[in-house]
């Protein structure tokens, strides 16, 4: 050791480092910059507000430890320097070389301007960072030139607790400052879940006197093209410079309202043992593993140490892994909508973040409710695999099937078996199945299927009959919670509710119509009515249609003149819910999706017309047979717009030519407005009601649905 010292060149030894009062922790700017902190404290005095008292000593063997860290890690530490003749103190940034012994070598970071400084400054410490705590260390300064630093450590540092939370660096976010339309591009500097630090320029004509430190301003933080946060900030200091300034800014809201408010939220579920959540954090792009303390089916919520704090309200996690303890795990997109402070009875603080669910994998989602539902009610199953001969003795001894809907379909129930079992034992992301089993008996089921871009068509509700469960209300439960979990999320593509039913069936009429009822708004919940029969062209003349009336194919307008009368006659929901608005007249992105599984789903319009003047739409659906055991699914609709000179006789030829183009031969016919079938007198018919639930405006239909099940 006495010849490294003999070979190293002293520096100015002549002032020591142990004769100069330690009064401050050396700041992280370089020599000329200036803090400007606005809440008209000096700068002195509010470091030490923020500088823990309490310091301990740290053994030169950790001291050597943690600088082969920050060299591993690729790090810096801080070399604290004061003015020969000025109160003044800097702190320049140097890469610690490896250390195996007293002896500890650094080079500067930036070596700009390094000959000057160290003219007029002398050596005080070296700042080592380790997390929320400084090492300080006084060594004994061996060499300082323009290249770095060489020192003999002590025996011993002191670590001081100089900030609450921990400060993480960043690197590629871009920021913008935006304030009275003045945009003040920079990047992120580093942040903790409280506060962040962004680095601005200015672009002529701009100036730094265009930002009101005063006033509030909004940030917007991205990774490339993809915005991560976006918030309104208080501007809490900030550092000058020649051309760049660094502002301290504190988001105003600890949390944000991701989706539109409601009253009848997804409820949470505490697991044992409980999930954690995995990603890679967009500011630092580092891993982070963090605990989960409750969970539903659109979000959770997760515990994170104070100190460590890095979740910002607002911010977008765009990759995420929810981790469960056999090693299954989902993936998602997700944003932080709020952070609250916890304080147990301990004394024990920590901070509980919200975290909502952006988007999943429709089938990922189906895991998760299907997991939560098991945790509220042991024998409520989604989407379960099931032992279809169980099935279908449950549909007739509840008296689903009775004899003439059996009479209907037996002809099919090759196809409409095959077609259940697709539905049923693939798990198909276009249906959902729910059902209520104890001890291998089937007590309740009910069904839904995406039949429509984005509504989802409830069906095959059926209950066996028993005073000791009640579970046809159970999974009308399971269904509502589940629409009230999943409808936010891109994927499922869920923005209405259908089902069809006849009014005479007591329990949809009761739940359905009371719904109506008792929202009183059809733009949030409507009710039409058709009137339905079956047609076997095959077994009916094939009379043509009169002179001047032609059935072509719809076009746009004839929609239009469509949603015209509709609104007219009703004001509800019906056309926007089963895609037939102008703009989705081609729409077959989910005939597609119908094929990949293995299934059919195509749409046909045609409109009829007398002298090129609408009288009628008809549209063909054309599906599997037993998708829907009424063979709603698979039928054909007839929306009469204006029945000036259309009779029954006019109609039937139409429909026979629909019939002829598409191939349907015995089908079902709904037909509206039901008005139209008293009028022309046809016989045979049914009533089949159209309920439709916007979930735009689900609140109500939650608070009614809540009423009727409140005795479950």
């Amino acid at each position: 050791m006495e010849n490294a010292r003999q070979n190293l060149k002293l520096i100015d030894m002549s002032s020591k480092v142990s004769d100069r009062k330690e009064t401050e922790i050396p700041l992280k700017i370089s020599a000329g910059r200036k803090i400007h902190a606005l809440d008209n404290s000096n700068l002195k005095s509010d470091l030490l507000k923020k500088r823990s008292q309490t310091e301990k000593k740290v053994a030169k063997a950790q001291l050597i430890n943690k600088l082969n860290f920050v060299n591993f890690q690729d790090g810096i530490v801080l070399i604290g320097l004061t003015h020969r003749r000025y109160d003044k103190a800097i702190s320049l940034k140097a890469t610690p070389q490896p250390c195996n012994s007293d002896l500890a070598e650094c080079i500067w970071v930036d070596d700009k301007n390094i000959s000057k400084i160290i003219q007029s400054y002398v050596f005080r410490n070296l700042i080592i960072p380790n997390g929320q705590t400084l090492l300080k260390v006084v060594p004994e300064l061996l060499r300082i030139d323009e290249k770095g630093i060489s020192v003999l450590l002590p025996e011993n540092g002191n670590e001081i607790t100089y900030r609450k939370v921990r400060r993480y660096p960043c690197r590629g976010i871009s920021a913008q400052l935006i304030q009275s339309s003045s945009v003040f591009p920079g990047a992120l500097v580093d942040f903790n879940g409280y506060s962040f630090n962004v680095k601005l320029r200015v672009v002529p004509p701009q100036t730094f006197e265009w930002l009101n430190p005063e006033h509030s301003a909004n940030i917007i933080l991205s990774d490339g093209a993809v915005t991560i946060y976006s918030g309104e900030c208080k501007i809490i200091r900030y550092f000058q410079d020649v051309s760049t300034r660094n502002y301290i800014l504190r988001p105003l809201k600890q949390d944000i309202q991701r989706f539109k408010q409601k009253e009848y939220r997804s409820e949470r579920h505490r697991l044992r043992p409980s999930p954690n959540i995995a990603f890679e954090h967009p500011f630092t792009k580092r891993r982070l593993d963090l605990k989960v303390v409750d969970l539903s089916g659109s979000g959770f919520a997760v515990e994170e140490d104070e100190r460590k704090t890095t979740l910002l309200p607002g911010m977008i996690l765009p990759e995420l892994s929810l981790n469960f303890s056999d090693n299954y795990h989902i993936n998602c997109s997700a944003q932080v909508v709020y952070r609250k402070p916890v304080v147990e009875s301990n004394g024990d603080k920590w901070v509980k973040s919200g975290v909502a669910l952006l988007d999943m994998d429709i089938q990922d989602h189906l895991k998760l409710i299907a997991l939560l539902h098991q945790t509220k009610n042991k024998n409520s199953y989604i989407c379960s695999h099931v032992d279809l001969d169980s099935l279908w003795n449950f549909f007739f001894e509840t008296g689903f099937i009775y004899p003439d809907k059996y009479a209907t379909i037996q002809k099919n129930k090759k196809q409409i078996k095959e077609t259940y079992a697709k539905i049923y034992t693939r798990n198909p992301h276009i249906a959902r199945h729910f059902i209520y089993q104890d001890k291998g008996t089937i007590y309740g089921h009910m069904a839904m299927i995406r039949f429509y871009e984005k509504a989802w068509m409830i069906h095959h509700h059926a209950a066996r009959k028993s005073s000791a469960n009640k579970a046809g209300l159970i999974v009308l439960d399971q269904i509502g919670n589940m629409i009230n979990d999943s409808h936010h999320l891109y994927s499922m593509h869920m923005d209405y509710i259908i089902c069809y039913y006849r009014p005479d069936n007591k329990f949809p009429n009761r739940v359905f119509g009371g719904a109506v009822k008792s929202i009183k708004d059809p733009k949030g919940c409507s009710l039409d009515g058709f009137a339905y029969f079956h047609f076997n062209h095959r077994k009916r003349p094939t009379p043509d249609l009169p002179d001047r009336w032609r059935i072509s194919e719809t076009r746009p307008e004839d929609l239009e003149e469509l949603a015209d009368f509709y609104d007219h006659t009703s004001g509800g929901l019906m056309l926007e819910a089963i895609d037939l608005k102008p703009g989705k007249i081609n729409g077959n992105d989910l005939g597609n999706e119908y094929r990949q599984l293995g299934l059919t789903k195509i749409r046909r319009l045609y409109s009829l017309k007398k002298n090129g003047q609408l009288r009628a739409v008809l549209v063909a659906n054309l599906s599997d047979i037993g998708l829907n055991l009424s063979d709603i699914t698979n039928c054909v609709k007839v929306f009469v717009t204006n029945k000036a000179e259309l009779s029954a006789g006019i109609l039937q030829a139409a429909i026979i030519k629909v019939a002829e183009r598409t191939g349907k031969e015995d089908f079902p016919v709904l037909l509206y407005p039901e008005s139209f079938a008293n009028e022309q007198k046809i016989s045979n018919k049914k009533i089949y009601n159209l309920w439709v639930c916007s979930l735009q405006y689900s609140d109500p239909y939650f608070k009614y649905l809540g009423r009727l099940l409140r005795f479950i």
